[in-house]
Parts: structure tokens; sequence; C-alpha cells
């Protein structure tokens, strides 16, 4: 339930977003084994009987994507995000492996013990549905729905997860020195409200399925198969109330549509049979007098729900989330039916990863800034570093000279652009300052109890920002991760190191290459800061309009344009009763207006760059000039597979593209692709009308 800010921009979503923790492999303890080395620039991935002209994503991805289908264990597969990812993994196993075998200093301790719990299945197994018991038994004494909010704070004081909403100390949107409470829409176990109230074939078939499943999941914790179907009837319909009263991902794109501040009086006269300040004093948070709901409709709504819903079903409901929430932490019996429908159903994924995978992931992000402490040290040398601050420096003068020469933008709104880039910060690699663990009890024998541990810590350590000064060194990525994110709100850039590898960063490869990686990653988190979203942030990271209105105008049409591209292409084809599924071109608007900057901006750094050494984008090597190997790194990048169920889901809930268009949907809109490859005017990847925004 405890919430940070809002979710800042991401290069990639990693993984699919269903509603439970990562599914762990039981209780397979399969070795590792060192993953392959990864090029830069791969020649074997080209299917060179497509034209470029015609078809790029297929030109330069094509023979990798014949020859490498999406593994058993996965629902996405792409040559660059994916196989960094497990080369990542397979450091940090061997680094938590150690820690728990052999220990050489307190930290290594308790992140190894931390590991070492989470590979013993054979503790978990004997356990059952123990762990859960203490929070089942003290909703089973639940005697009056008035009482359920300090049930929730009860449970989340044990780490356990309760479903209802989610609440936490973020930044003050419209003044970012300000740290406040805001309170934000939740409750679903589904991946998004579309779930539940889209009526067509396919998801009620999904719907009747989760209702077996939840079923299932009452039946494997002894209730009756009677009981179990009244108690997964009565999940289904408040969930599915919730899902009709939650904002689209869409509209949470729009941050004026999630500020809305509130006295906690005025709170409490929106939603009368919830008592607020009970909650807020119970879960131990500091006083304060307003906060931001960002989602009211939704509260109004679930104040609702509590007069009409019987108690019995509000107990159903939080025993549901409770078990829903840990069951891939339980006995085998649980893990397998959770892995069956929210990863095989769901998402098309045919078996469970390794059990060290997954206890390597769930060990970085209980404890990240632990284990990145170590990890960087052996992965991330001062000179990756250094490297990457002058290609930072080389991307941010090419957004301004992009600003300098946008045909559609006044000066006016020109000068507060350019002040805006001034202010980005840059962060790179690692926190200059690690986080403290050393309140977090970690047992070798205990896995959920740590979990809970690291819950709890979590929502303490946000807790206490609550009206203290904003720390804007603090990270959001834990340092193996590959990934990179823009926030608004601290007007940041943000690369951890595990994204400051081959294949996106090499000192090996000529400055194209590079270019196409790294430089269009850098490029996407800048443009983010002048997205549709980013761009109605100030330089100080305030909600602020800073565009005058004619200028917004501009700038809409020209989004609108994107908009409106995105939403003609296919992410998943239609069969049978089930229709085919197109992008939302609004829900990943700011995600392919950063695609199109980051390919602009980074290929005018490359110009830059060549031009200092003394070399031509013309030249060739290996048969390529220096603007192709550009082109092909940077959609190298995006190969990918993904299973039909994972691509549908992705289209509803993840606002980034598939790989296809995010590389045929940004080179059709750049002429200076089309000239490298020598196509017409009017080709599918040349056309005469194409959109641009940066």
């Amino acid at each position: 339930m405890n919430a940070l800010r809002f979710a800042p921009a991401l290069i990639f979503m990693a993984g699919m977003a269903a509603a439970q923790a990562p599914a762990i492999s039981q209780p397979d303890h399969a070795q590792p084994t060192a993953p392959p080395a990864i090029k830069s620039f791969d020649p074997s991935a080209l299917d060179l009987t497509v034209d470029p002209c015609t078809n790029f994503y297929q030109y330069a991805c094509g023979n990798w994507i014949k020859n490498n289908p999406v593994p058993s264990d996965q629902v996405r597969w792409a040559r660059s995000f994916s196989l960094l990812r497990e080369r990542n993994r397979y450091l940090l196993w061997q680094e938590l492996d150690a820690a728990a075998k052999d220990p050489k200093t307190p930290l290594q301790k308790q992140y190894g013990d931390y590991f070492a719990a989470c590979m013993d299945t054979a503790t978990v197994d004997k356990k059952g549905i123990e762990p859960i018991e203490p929070s089942w038994a003290e909703i089973a004494d639940l005697k009056d729905v008035k009482d359920i909010p300090a049930l929730l704070s009860e449970l989340e004081d044990q780490g356990t997860p309760d479903g209802f909403f989610e609440f936490g100390v973020e930044q003050d949107a419209k003044d970012s020195s300000q740290q406040i409470a805001g309170l934000y829409q939740g409750g679903l176990s589904l991946p998004d409200r579309d779930y539940y109230i889209v009526d067509n074939a396919h998801f009620a078939k999904i719907r009747s399925e989760y209702i077996e499943h939840v079923n299932k999941m009452f039946t494997l914790a002894g209730d009756s198969p009677d009981q179990a179907g009244k108690e997964a009837a009565s999940v289904m319909a408040i969930e599915t109330a919730m899902a009709k009263a939650s904002l689209s991902r869409t509209d949470l794109r729009d941050p004026e549509k999630r500020y809305h501040i509130y006295t906690v009086v005025d709170l409490q006269k929106l939603t009368p049979d919830f008592d607020w300040n009970t909650y807020f004093h119970s879960i131990g948070i500091g006083h304060f007098d307003t906060l931001n709901v960002a989602t009211p409709d939704f509260f109004k709504s679930l104040n609702g729900l509590l007069v009409s819903e019987p108690l019995d079903a509000w107990k159903s409901y939080l025993r549901w989330h409770v078990l829903h929430g840990q069951a891939s932490d339980l006995s085998k019996p649980f893990f397998d039916e959770n892995f069956d429908f929210f990863s095989r159903t769901l998402a098309g994924q045919q078996e469970p990863q390794p059990r060290w995978k997954q206890c390597s992931s769930m060990t970085d992000e209980a404890l990240g800034e632990a284990v990145g402490q170590d990890w960087v040290k052996q992965n991330f040398p001062p000179a990756a570093k250094e490297s990457m601050d002058k290609l930072v420096a080389t991307l941010e003068k090419a957004l301004g000279d992009d600003i300098k020469d946008l045909p559609w933008m006044t000066d006016t709104t020109k000068k507060a652009a350019e002040e805006k880039l001034a202010m980005i910060r840059n962060k790179i690699g690692y926190p200059e300052k690690w986080r403290d663990y050393s309140s977090v009890k970690v047992s070798r024998t205990d896995l959920i109890g740590n979990a809970h541990q690291s819950t709890v810590y979590e929502r303490n350590y946000n807790y206490a920002k609550l009206g203290k000064p904003v720390d804007e060194k603090e990270w959001d990525m834990t340092p193996p991760t590959v990934n990179a994110y823009y926030d608004p709100s601290f007007n940041d850039i943000n690369f951890p190191a595990g994204i400051l590898q081959p294949p996106f960063f090499d000192f090996k490869v000529d400055p194209a290459v590079n270019f196409g990686g790294i430089g269009v990653v850098i490029g996407h988190e800048m443009t983010h800061g002048f997205d549709d979203e980013g761009s109605q942030y100030d330089g100080k990271g305030d909600l602020r309009e800073w565009q005058t209105p004619a200028d917004r105008k501009a700038f809409t049409e020209r989004t609108e344009c994107v908009a409106n591209e995105y939403s003609g292409f296919e992410a998943a084809p239609a069969h049978g009763d089930t229709p085919a599924q197109h992008l939302n071109g609004h829900l990943t608007l700011g995600e392919n207006t950063a695609d199109n900057g980051g390919l602009r901006l980074a290929y005018m750094a490359l110009l830059d760059t060549l031009a200092d050494e003394g070399k031509s984008i013309d030249e060739k090597i290996d048969g390529f000039t220096e603007a192709q190997r550009y082109f092909i790194g940077f959609a190298q990048v995006w190969c990918q597979n993904q299973t039909e169920q994972a691509a549908r889901q992705a289209a509803l809930v993840d606002p980034h593209s598939p790989g296809e268009w995010r590389v045929n949907g940004t080179v059709q809109n750049f002429d200076e692709f089309g000239k490298a490859f020598g196509c017409k005017k009017g080709q599918p990847m040349y056309p005469v009308n194409s959109c641009r925004v940066w």
C-alpha cells in the first residue's frame, strides 16, 4: 500500500506489469552458466533479403528473430535488454552465492543470508501456508467494516500486502521542494482495469479463468469448495467495482488529472465510512493537514463499496490479497497455481525461471544498494563513468541546438526550454551515498519474514521523508539494473551501471554504434523532459506551464500526429474470437516522442563527434557507412521476440511500444534514415509526410 511518487519515464519496462511478485522457481536448483558476450553490432542478425526502405526492423533484426525464439522461462526475449540482464544477473549471482557461502563483511552476511533463505526451498515447502496465518487470523477477527482502517495498519506493520489503495510520501507536483502525503487508487489483482470491464470474448474468458484461479487458491489454503467459490465471487465483485472506479492508465499519464490537494478533513467528508485519522495515526507517519488525493472519484466509489458490500465479502477480499501478494513465496502448490494463471495463462510463459535467477533478482530488489556497492566495484570502472559524462555533455549540446532550430517554437518558449535543459541533473552509474540497511533483520530460514522486513523498511524509509528536504541524489533503480529513467519532479536523468555495458556502451566500437546504442538512450531520457508529460514541468521540477498558448497548441498538434501514427500499429493479430490488439498511441505517446527525439539528438551528436575527429558520416566500416551503422546499431537494440499473450498484455499496460515499432516508427519519421539507405520518397520507411516534435 506504500506508494512513492508516480513512476518516472523509463527506457524500457522490464517484464510484464501483472500485480504480483515475480514467480520464483520451485524447486529447481540448476547451476547457472556464464552467458556469451553480446556484440554491439551484429552483421549476422541482418536479413539482407529484406529492403531496409520497406521494413527496416526486419532488415536489421530478421535473422536474429528467426534464430532466437522466446525461451520457455521468458515471455519476451530481446537481443540487448534480455541478454544483458542475463549477464548482469549471472554476475550478481556470483556475488550473492559467494556471500551466502562465505561472507567477508557484515553487508555480505546480510545479503548473503537473504539470498540463502530464498534458495532454501525445502524450508519454504515445509512451512506451507504458515507464514500468512497470523495475517489471516487478524482478518478473521474483524468484527465491523468500520474497523478496516485499523486492520490495514496492522497488516502493513507486518509487511503484509492488503490491496485497497496506495499511500505514501511524494514530491508536491507544484512545489517539488516539498514532500507531501499522497493517496492513489489500487486494489486490483489483474494487470489492468480493462481486464475487468472490457466486454469481449477474450477478456470474458480471462475473467472466468481468474475466478477459477482464486477458487483454487482458496481451496489449496483449506477452504471447502463451496466456501472457496463464494470467496472468489466476492473478490471478483469488489475488484470489478474498483476497476470501474479507476482512472485509465492513459488518464493517469496527465499530471493535472492526478493532482488534487485535499485537507484531511475534506478527505474524511469524501469517504465518511473510512476513518482516515485512525489509519494515518496507526501506520506511524508524521502529522499532516493536507495531501494529494490523486484519484478522488476512486475513493468516493470505495466509500460506497464499504457501505454496500457485507463484512464477509471484505474479509474474503483481504484474505485474497494477503494470499495473492505472497503466493510466489509460499510452498510449491501455491507457487504452481499462481504461476499457471499469472505467468502461463496471462503472459504465455511456459515454465518458471531457475531459482537462482529469481533469488538474485529478489535480493537485488530488497537490498539493492547493499548488493550494488560490491557489484559496481567489479563491473563499472571509473573510466566508464568519465566516458559517459562526455557522452551526456555531447547529447546536451545536441538538444540545445535542436531547441534553437525548432521551426514551430517561439523565442520566448525556446528560452524557457533552454533554461530547463540547463537545469537537468545527470546521475550516472550509482548513488554518491549508499543507503543504510542495518535495520533490516534477515534470517537464513525465513523467506517471507525477510520480505516483510524489507517491505516495512521501505515503507518507513518513505514515510520519514514527510516534510523533509528533497534528496536530489536519491535513486529509484539499483546499480545492476538494465534500464534508465527521467524523473520530471527531480528534472534528472538516471543511468544505472547495469545499462552502461555492451551492447549499449562499448569502448571498443566506432562512435556510430555507441551513439546508436547508449547515445539514443541518453537522448531518449533527455527528450522525456519535453514530451507531452515532462513538458508540463519546469526546470525546478514543478508542474507549471512554461510554453506560450500558441506554442502549446503547436506542440499538441505535433504530439497528436505521433499518437495517431502509433495507434495504427498492430501489437497482436486477430484470430478466432480474439480481436486484433493495436497500440494505444496516447498511452505510449511519451515513450514514442522520446524515441523519436532520442534518435534525432544522438544522430546530431554523432555528426559533431565525427567532425571533431575529422571523419565523415559516409566513411565505411565493413561495408556500411557510419550513418548506416548508426541506424543498424540503434535497431539491433530492439530486436525481440514475444509471446502473443505478453504482447496483448503489454499493449494495455506498457507505455512503451514493442521493438518493431520503436524501430520502424522512429526511422520513418527521420529523413536522415532514408538518405542513409538511399530510399525513395514515398517508400514505407521514407514517407512524404512524417511526424516530428523535437
